[in-house]
């Protein structure tokens, strides 16, 4: 039976490999505490398999977050520009006042000395206009791959057991859609160097950053929020005011619940339990017996229109803005503003209609 613990392990190689990548990265003003994010990270995916077999304490991987929020929250991680001493033109004639000073310029470290360099902007350029739409070709197995496994893997038994343990055959399916990838991107592009993908995933998580893990932090503050009750407290509080028998007025707080949560704690997934936990479930379903695989689809879906325009979602809204340079940061969330409320608005009205 195969589990999903080579992928865990997979992924903890492969930000260890980042965290080898960046101390040895010279150019990297901050490559320690970089290097110390990532590597242990990397070694959480590991111990994870430990913690669930009881090998070692759960507690172990507590204090690896505290230290991964520390070296984050105290500015140890990340990139920082470097100052450096120019001459601009006209900087060395001479005036009235004497003769001109150097001025100071702060630029980044140059990329093409850079351990995660790989190509210039100029060199990607030329290959996008050579290779055009084949670029595609290794991002469209990803998809394709998760959801043939997804679907055929659990009707694959050997010995009159399944191949796959239950529940992992999507997560599963996802990885060997990643890995193919990553060897249908090499036969088609054919780097100089074999390490080229692992240095490029790297160089990407570096111009992300901590923000990458905002969707696993956010989604499970969305549990530690319903253990604690949030759920039901605000549950109690909307029953208080919601009209007597209006399945109207239920889908729209409900909607309009998970996207204003989405908006508060930044991820659609910390937002979901609270709102199911507090009406999605005891109301629209059980109070109004409704679909629940329709109702709670439709709930992300909404949950995402909040996504769509808050900061909190850093990894989805100002990460961009960063990587493209753009003067607002954000530029993206008030781009998205009308479609995130339109959308909103149909996710409201096709619940209403169609599950229930």
């Amino acid at each position: 039976m195969i589990t999903s613990e080579w992928l865990y392990w997979l992924i903890g190689a492969f930000f260890i490999a980042v965290a080898v990548f960046i101390i040895t990265d010279r150019t990297h003003a901050k490559r320690v505490g970089n290097a110390a994010f990532w590597g242990i990270l990397g070694l959480s995916f590991f111990a994870g398999t430990f913690v669930v077999s009881g090998a070692i304490p759960a507690w172990a991987l507590g204090i690896a977050v505290l230290v991964m929020v520390a070296l984050a929250g105290l500015g140890f991680t990340g990139t920082t520009s470097r100052t450096r001493v120019a001459s601009v033109p006209g900087a060395g004639v001479g005036s009235a006042t004497g003769p001109a000073e150097p001025t100071a310029v702060t630029t980044r470290p140059s990329s093409s000395t850079s351990v995660l360099a790989t190509t210039s902007p100029d060199e990607r350029a030329g290959f996008a206009k050579r290779f055009g739409n084949r670029l595609f070709i290794p991002a469209l197995v990803i998809p394709v791959v998760a959801v043939l496994v997804a679907t055929l893997g659990p009707l694959v038994h050997v010995g009159g057991k399944p191949l796959l343990a239950e529940g992992s055959a999507t997560l599963t399916g996802l990885g060997i859609g990643s890995v193919l990838a990553v060897v249908v991107a090499v036969l088609v592009l054919r780097p100089p160097r074999l390490d080229t993908p692992v240095r490029e995933g790297a160089r990407l998580l570096q111009a992300i950053g901590w923000a990458a893990l905002l969707p696993q932090m956010l989604s499970t503050l969305g549990i530690v929020f319903t253990q604690a009750g949030v759920g039901s407290a605000v549950g109690t509080i909307i029953k208080a005011v919601l009209p007597d028998g209006s399945l109207l007025a239920a889908v729209v707080v409900y909607c309009l619940g998970m996207a204003l949560f989405t908006v508060i704690m930044g991820n659609a997934f910390a937002a979901f339990p609270i709102m199911t936990a507090a009406i999605g479930w005891p109301v629209l379903v059980q109070g109004f017996d409704g679909n629940p695989a329709a109702i709670f689809a439709i709930g992300m879906l909404a949950g995402f229109c909040g996504t769509l325009v808050t900061p909190m979602a850093a990894n989805f809204n100002l990460v961009p803005a960063a990587l493209l340079e753009m003067r607002d940061k954000y530029g993206p969330i008030k781009a998205q503003i009308p479609t995130a409320g339109i959308l909103l608005v149909v996710n409201m009205g096709v619940m209403y209609l169609v599950a229930f």
